[in-house]
């Protein structure tokens, strides 16, 4: 589910907004997108994914993790580098080199 926007590396392109199939998001005042309707996360990742300054965390839960939970504790997300995780996992992002990949389900045999 849906835990965190971390404002100060958000560049308001609206990714997440347009990528995310059950509305989570509204734009905030400032631009920075806001979570508006977390109940509707499906934890499907999809802004993550495709946040191109890892600005977001979605967490492996089903459920919103409770007040105090360091999977909302942004300082502790960039340490343990779970900010951008999943598009890392994904083999998106920076640093990526041309041909390189993460398998992230079965292996197919050749």
């Amino acid at each position: 589910m849906i835990e965190v926007v971390a404002g100060e590396r958000c560049i308001g392109c609206d990714r997440c907004v347009e990528v995310c199939p059950t509305r989570v998001f509204d734009r905030g005042p400032d631009g920075i997108p806001v979570i508006a309707r977390q109940a509707n996360c499906q934890t499907c990742f999809q802004c993550e994914a495709y946040c191109p300054v890892d600005a977001l965390f979605v967490a492996p839960l089903a459920t919103p993790v409770e007040a105090g939970s360091q999977f909302r504790d942004i300082a502790h997300l960039e340490a343990a580098g779970l900010l951008g995780g999943y598009r890392r996992e994904l083999g998106w992002g920076s640093g990526r080199k041309l041909g390189a990949r993460t398998a992230v389900g079965p292996e197919y045999p050749d």
